[in-house]
């Protein structure tokens, strides 16, 4: 499991005073850098093999302004091209939201997904997560 603790920003928040919806997807993405080096080494955009085919995110429990939050992120699946990536948010030991993003490894020349190597699936297996 990947996890990330992050202090929420009040810009994040919404007339309400807690995060706004629109900003756990933002923070399910940044907890899955980790996923995307292993698949673009550096980063670079320029050669990048992952795409989203879908994202989910379900609310349970408001999250606020002032208090840390932790993201956590594990693999639920992963197929021969695609993996289903599992995110959580908690803050003060309650889980707040929880979602799942599923990613294909793509070859945007041929705009065909391709399989994921060997090493890199062993890498994903060692987050493995099932019945998450």
């Amino acid at each position: 499991m990947w996890t990330n603790t992050l202090d929420p920003r009040f810009a994040e928040t919404d007339a309400l005073g807690h995060i706004n919806n629109t900003v756990l997807p933002i923070w399910f993405e940044d907890n899955r850098v980790p996923i995307f080096e292993l698949f673009c080494p550096g980063m670079d955009i320029n050669d990048w093999h992952l795409i989203i085919a879908k994202i989910e995110v379900e609310f349970l429990a408001e999250i606020y302004y002032g208090k840390p939050v932790e993201i956590r992120t594990f693999m639920i699946k992963i197929g021969n091209s695609s993996m289903v990536v599992g995110h959580e948010a908690w803050q003060e030991g309650k889980l707040a939201a929880k979602g799942s993003a599923v990613m294909v490894h793509f070859d945007h020349k041929t705009k065909s997904s391709k399989p994921i190597a060997d090493d890199t699936r062993a890498i994903l297996q060692q987050h493995l997560t099932p019945g998450a």
